[in-house]
């Protein structure tokens, strides 16, 4: 129970990697706020697969890329839990195409998620972590924002900012008792992933050393281990999970 007596936040925590993220953070000891945008049910069904393991979690609608409803969301975590101390900003879409046949709306949607988001959720709850003097943020890249990806423009430019941003965010507040750092993952058996066709699906297996996909879990437990105590003297960094695929 590593993260016992801790209250963490987990934008887009409804499925896929939020989902575990959720899980592991409550099997941790940690109270769970779980933010989704559209898909209350499956955020219910997160909630209560965790209290039914002895955990603590809350839902929170939100679309994290409009402020209002940001800072909405943060009147009710408040109120539910009284404080967040640790952020993992995992929300995220895709919009894909190629550069010369994507337009403006779908360029402006991926990165008010994929970044603006993280700006105004971090903004939300620094306060009281500065305020606490404690804190750990985890922003969740992809290795698409490492080497780009075909059709991907607008997804690789959002996911590469998050690392400067991690990078910038951990120098400024490290004399506070703020860690601020990412996670990149690879390729992950996903519901994103799994709308990938077979043969393509293929093909980026075998760009993989491990020769497979990762899972979710592997990337929560990565996550977990920055928000613990355990990871106290790291800042600015990001963490790849994927299978050796980025070295």
């Amino acid at each position: 129970m590593r993260l016992s007596g801790r209250v963490a936040l987990v934008t887009g925590g409804s499925r896929g990697i939020g989902r575990a993220i959720c899980e592991a953070l409550a099997d941790a000891g940690a109270a769970v706020a779980i933010n989704y945008q559209g898909s209350e049910r499956a955020a219910r069904e997160v909630a209560r697969e965790i209290a039914e393991a002895g955990g603590v979690a809350d839902i929170f609608q939100a679309d994290v890329s409009q402020r209002e409803e940001v800072q909405r969301m943060k009147k009710q975590v408040l109120a539910r839990f009284g404080r967040v101390d640790l952020l993992v900003n995992n929300a995220g879409i895709t919009r894909d195409r190629t550069f010369v046949r994507m337009d403006e709306e779908a360029w402006a949607a991926v990165l008010s998620v994929n970044l603006n988001g993280v700006f105004y959720c971090t903004k939300a709850f620094l306060d009281g972590m500065l305020e606490r003097r404690y804190g750990r943020i985890v922003h969740i890249s992809s290795i698409v924002g490492q080497t780009g990806n075909y059709g991907q423009a607008n997804y690789a430019a959002a996911k590469a900012a998050l690392l400067g941003l991690t990078k910038t965010l951990a120098k400024e507040l490290a004399t506070k008792g703020i860690t601020v750092n990412a996670v990149a993952p690879g390729f992950i058996e996903t519901e994103m992933v799994a709308a990938v066709p077979e043969e393509t699906r293929g093909k980026i297996v075998k760009q993989i050393p491990m020769g497979r996909l990762g899972t979710a879990q592997e990337v929560a437990k990565g996550v977990v281990f920055l928000l613990s105590d355990d990871a106290s003297y790291i800042t600015g960094q990001t963490l790849n999970v994927n299978g050796g695929m980025y070295v």
